[in-house]
């Protein structure tokens, strides 16, 4: 019986792949102490992000069940 392909946990755990193919993640500094931080700043960071080409073709190797 040939080895199945593993999905890494800690990638499953931070990207997500959209329909048309693009690696989406959230930003960081978004867990706690969150009184101290700038307005601006949390409210920059409720929105998510994509990676480049070439990082992307990265985490799709690692996740090959997605």
């Amino acid at each position: 019986m040939k080895n199945k392909m593993k999905t890494h946990s800690g990638a499953k755990k931070r990207f997500k792949l959209t329909k048309s193919g693009k690696v989406k993640y959230s930003r960081v500094n978004r867990r706690h102490r969150l009184n101290q931080k700038d307005t601006k700043r949390k409210r920059i960071n409720r929105n998510a992000l994509y990676l480049e080409k070439g990082d992307a073709n990265l985490v799709k190797s690692l996740l090959p069940n997605a």
